[in-house]
């Protein structure tokens, strides 16, 4: 059982050691990373986008389309750092792309 602060505690830092204590941060980075994906590559990419999953390190995109899965590993290492950068932390460090 945990013990009961007298100081109040900006809901902020409350929800960050709830999602530490029962292991959410997985979840929700996945939730997260769609959501990203469709905003940040615009509606041309989401269209051909099939499934995107983050396991460990890495994230595995799934596309439909065999030119935009070329055209986009050109820019490999740009895609995981706007991602990264909009997550607001470093949690992709490959792209495999489907």
């Amino acid at each position: 059982m945990s013990t009961r602060k007298d100081e109040p505690q900006p809901i902020e830092e409350v929800l960050r050691q709830f999602t530490a204590a029962n292991k959410l941060e997985k979840g929700l980075d996945n939730v997260k990373i769609e959501a990203l994906w469709a905003e940040l590559m615009g509606s041309g990419v989401q269209a051909y986008t099939t499934s995107i999953k983050l396991v460990g390190e890495t994230l595995y995109v799934s596309l439909s389309s065999s030119v935009l899965r070329e055209e986009l590993n050109y820019g490999k290492n740009n895609i995981i750092a706007i991602l990264n950068e909009g997550l607001e932390k470093d949690c992709i460090t490959k792209l495999v792309l489907r």
